[in-house]
């Protein structure tokens, strides 16, 4: 079992709209672990970027703790918890969020900035990054607006992985891909876990779900059931991929898996 480093215990969120309150999460007890590509899947409502956010301190539980290493995160202050986030977390999210007005350099730049001042060395960082995710050094000089929205979430995971996080959460990372652009961003995220890099990742599809080595499945707030996939062997669909087989046989394992969970 590799180290576990987060951990939530009864772990509940619950929105109030006047005399309403919405259970959005009910005690939840989970571990991610260092090196897993932990994939959250469930319905509409489930509460799969609910629990992102409380994973990663971008929100609060209502009851519980999220434990980082020995620390209790959940009880920190704003200030403490933005400060956290900085050393601890990287994010992706399905829009890019990028700033128009900016390089896609610059956007990686702004955020490297927050955690060091070695402006020379931290340069050197992310164009060597961004050319691994086929950016050339015309496309960093770019702006957001003149790029495609593929080259776009391309800046974004690497202004999220620029301050070498613990954990890399993403929302919904190929939510506003097309076909092509899901599979380069999925192989980049593939890629940067091949390297080491924890993952987290709400998803509502199969095709990035299959990245994975572990899926979790939320249903009204739990967890309903969990499945171990083992390491990601190429697509099930492509002949020329010498594992093609174990692909076709995880994939049947994943879908056999979530038609149980009623997905």
């Amino acid at each position: 079992m590799s180290e576990a480093i987060l951990k939530v215990t009864d772990l509940s969120k619950t929105f109030s709209n006047e005399s309403v309150q919405q259970h959005v999460l009910r005690n939840l007890n989970l571990e991610i672990y260092k090196g897993d590509f932990t994939v959250i899947m469930g319905n509409s409502g489930s509460g799969k970027s609910t629990l992102l956010y409380a994973l990663s301190g971008m929100d609060r539980p209502t009851l519980g703790k999220v434990i980082y290493g020995d620390e209790d995160i959940s009880g920190y202050s704003n200030d403490k918890l933005a400060k956290f986030r900085k050393n601890h977390c990287g994010f992706v999210f399905q829009q890019n969020y990028l700033n128009d007005t900016m390089s896609a350099l610059d956007n990686v730049m702004v955020s490297g900035l927050l955690k060091t001042k070695d402006r020379k060395a931290l340069a050197t960082k992310a164009k060597d990054l961004l050319s691994k995710v086929e950016l050339d050094e015309m496309d960093i000089r770019k702006f957001p607006t003149q790029l495609s929205g593929g080259q776009q979430q391309r800046v974004a995971v690497v202004r999220g992985v620029i301050n070498d996080p613990e954990i890399l959460f993403a929302d919904e990372p190929t939510g506003a891909l097309n076909s092509q652009n899901t599979t380069n961003v999925l192989n980049i995220l593939s890629d940067l876990n091949n390297e080491g890099q924890s993952i987290v990742m709400v998803t509502h599809t199969i095709k990035a779900a299959e990245r994975g080595n572990r899926i979790i499945y939320l249903s009204d707030g739990v967890i309903s059931d969990e499945i171990n996939l083992g390491e990601y062997v190429g697509d099930y669909k492509d002949e020329t991929n010498p594992n093609q087989d174990l692909a076709i046989e995880r994939h049947k394992k994943l879908k056999d898996f979530l038609q149980e969970m009623g997905w």
